[in-house]
């Protein structure tokens, strides 16, 4: 490595004031668009449906294939960008992601839309660990880094509210693939920002690529995920529990190599720390419950409440607008509660959130859902933000790389088991509550975005369809309700609560850094 890379590896937080908030502005932008594109395609499944007749578990596939590929690659992308350079990956990721989403936009198969979805994740995933380990070295004072990381947070936060909006605005004019293809010319942007605002950094010091870890780390997530999806469609026969036995398998393997390696991918250790662990816990769930909800609920907004994808975006708005404004009183938040009662009470308003969600679904206005929006989005938003930095502050600063491979790999994971598992009890739910007749039955559990698509709408048989997914959709929403209700109580218990200003002094001495 040459002498000016060692340098810039070292001390990359020597940028100006400007230029570091100039550079964190792009970051954010690179994590929105992930985050935009995570949820950007929930209104088109009623549009690709009819063009591509996917069965529901394709449906699922669509969804969250691309977060799958970016949690179970977010290590092994991340491990890689510390020897090459974490700006280099960085801009090459971007650039596969922009010729990703043209192979999305003109897919002509479901099969080819999973497999582009694929590719986005994969090029995703060189992204996203970049990121946060990039904010890490530019900002080395504590107060600025917590700022950054909230910001940070709210971009991605918001960028999963935001995709159902951009979504419905495409939608409104353009078919469903040009949700993919409006990523061409913001990845053509960020990549020239990107070029002349980034800084290059890198570990000069690394250790040895373990291909072996890397290959348990996709091992141990991706069969889980398959033995809940394939579940959905056949029960739990036996190669569901293949499935399941193979991903734990992998992950106790994954586990016990880390722990005996000199160059881990993922320091094991640090779950032993409680606020660490209670951190990654509380971001998984607050995840988990967004993203879970809004899969579906772009789809009960058209299909229950006969909104056309404009108009379902506009109907997120709140969500959006409260996850927003978490930047203005995330500090008042901080300062009077502390960051554990502070994440705890974020997660718990959010459940109180779904709940109302619940009870909304089938009220006749739809103010009702507008206002139950709102401590959603600001719960989550909260418990997302807080997290993230605790996550990032509760270990070492020589351990920030592992914490941050961990925060965002904690993210995806969040998104991809709240697609798959509140999905999968979706499907479930409304295939039991579905109250037709058997002649009728298979014409329409599937899915109800299939069986609307082609049934009369205003037919007995479809407004039987309506009233199961109504139903589904409320037994999903007081599951996230209760889950995100036990994750406060653990986030509580396991994450300090001192005062802002004490913790930020602490990360600021030797050992807190």
């Amino acid at each position: 490595m040459a002498m000016n890379d060692m340098a810039t590896a070292r001390a990359p937080g020597r940028l100006s004031g400007r230029r570091r908030w100039a550079a964190l502005v792009v970051l954010v932008g690179s994590v929105l668009l992930l985050a935009i594109d995570g949820t950007v395609l929930y209104l088109a499944v009623p549009s690709l449906t009819r063009d591509l007749a996917p069965t529901a578990t394709q449906v699922l596939w669509i969804g969250d294939v691309y977060s799958l590929a970016l949690a179970g690659l977010l290590v092994t992308a991340g491990t890689l960008a510390d020897r090459i350079g974490r700006k280099k990956v960085l801009l090459t990721g971007s650039a596969a992601f922009g010729v990703a989403s043209v192979l999305a936009a003109y897919s002509t198969s479901a099969e080819m839309l999973i497999g582009a979805r694929l590719l986005l994740g994969v090029a995703g995933a060189t992204i996203m660990p970049s990121t946060l380990s990039i904010i890490r070295d530019m900002f080395p004072d504590a107060r600025e880094r917590t700022r950054a990381i909230a910001i940070w947070g709210a971009g991605s936060g918001g960028g999963l509210a935001l995709g159902p909006l951009v979504g419905g605005a495409l939608l409104d004019h353009f078919w469903w693939g040009s949700v993919f293809l409006v990523n061409v010319p913001v990845v053509a942007v960020f990549l020239v920002a990107g070029a002349l605002l980034l800084p290059e950094s890198r570990d000069p010091a690394p250790g040895r690529f373990d291909l072996l870890s890397a290959g348990l780390s996709v091992a141990a997530i991706t069969p889980l995920i398959y033995a809940i999806k394939h579940a959905v469609d056949h029960g739990l026969d036996a190669r569901t529990a293949l499935s399941a036995l193979v991903g734990l398998a992998a992950g106790v393997l994954f586990v016990r190599r880390q722990r005996r390696t000199r160059t881990p991918m993922i320091d094991v250790a640090l779950f032993r720390n409680a606020a660490f662990s209670g951190a990654v816990l509380a971001d998984v769930i607050a995840i988990f419950a967004l993203t879970g909800l809004l899969f579906f609920f772009s789809q009960y907004l058209q299909l229950v409440r006969g909104f056309d994808p404009l108009q379902a975006g506009l109907a997120e708005m709140p969500m959006t607008i409260a996850m927003t404004l978490v930047i203005g009183v995330i500090g008042w938040v901080v300062a009077r509660l502390g960051v554990g009662r502070a994440v705890a009470a974020g997660l718990l308003v959010a459940a109180v959130g779904l709940l109302l969600v619940a009870t909304a679904e089938d009220a006749d206005h739809y103010l009702w859902l507008a206002l139950a929006l709102l401590p959603v989005g600001l719960g989550v938003g909260l418990a997302m933000t807080l997290t993230v930095d605790a996550v990032v502050s509760a270990v070492p600063r020589q351990r920030a790389g592992a914490a941050s491979a961990i925060a965002e790999t904690a993210y995806e994971l969040g998104v991809v088991l709240g697609i798959a598992v509140l999905g999968s009890v979706m499907t479930l739910r409304y295939r039991s509550g579905l109250d037709v007749s058997d002649a009728a039955r298979p014409a329409v559990e599937e899915s109800a975005a299939s069986a609307l698509a082609a049934l009369d709408p205003g037919s007995d048989l479809a407004g039987a369809v309506r009233e199961a997914f109504i139903e589904a959709m409320q037994t999903t929403s007081v599951i996230a309700a209760v889950i995100t209700a036990v994750a406060a109580l653990v986030a509580w218990r396991t994450i300090p609560s001192g005062k802002k200003e004490d913790t930020a002094g602490a990360r600021s001495t030797p050992g807190g850094e």
